[in-house]
């Protein structure tokens, strides 16, 4: 069954007050409209984006923009929406035996870092006056995680894309930018899996 991407994304999103930060509207509407021909006609898109692509994506914050929530729940719909007809084109080119194989891959490189010690997943921040991740509530996510490869618990993609974690410094914090790109990857695997 096909997808109708204009379903998943609406044609404009609301904005926030005045004198409130939200997303250049710009900047939503022309990376949205690349992103619909793509997904509809990839052929017509010289650089058609991917669901990595829209996973990256950022906009300049500008007073009475559009509100971040609103657009970032709208780009999980289409990082999925990617992210399954990714799946779906591997499979019907090269088996779902390669599909099976790239998971697996993915999932062990995952699962060498979810399976390293409480408070030495990740780097340190080089500094100890450095801001970092709070190193508990990065192993807690890092234990969910672990449970919803292994135990088959349940765990939703949005939970660790909307993770939030408190700041710490030091010993007591990881690295945010180790952290992200880890998490960019699981958050990959859990879009291809589910």
């Amino acid at each position: 069954m096909a997808l109708d991407i204009r379903r998943q994304i609406p044609a404009t999103f609301e904005r926030v007050e005045r004198g409130t930060y939200g997303y250049n509207a710009k900047q939503v509407d022309q990376f949205l409209k690349r992103a619909r021909v793509a997904f509809e006609d990839p052929a017509r898109t010289a650089h058609p984006p991917g669901s990595a692509d829209v996973r990256a994506v950022t906009f300049d914050p500008v007073k009475g923009g559009y509100d971040p929530a609103s657009v970032d729940s709208a780009l999980d719909r289409l990082e999925d929406a990617f992210a399954r007809r990714e799946r779906d084109e591997l499979i019907s080119q090269q088996g779902e035996e390669a599909w099976l194989r790239e998971i697996g891959k993915l999932s062990g490189v995952l699962r060498g870092r979810l399976h390293r010690p409480d408070g030495a997943r990740f780097r340190h921040p080089a500094k100890n006056s450095v801001r970092g991740y709070n190193t508990e509530d990065v192993d807690g996510l890092c234990v969910e995680l672990i449970g919803y490869l292994e135990q088959d618990q349940p765990l939703s993609v949005d939970a660790v894309r909307r993770a939030v974690f408190r700041a710490a410094k030091g010993q007591d914090s990881y690295e945010e930018t180790q952290v992200d790109a880890f998490l960019d990857r699981a958050v990959e695997l859990m879009a291809a899996i589910d």
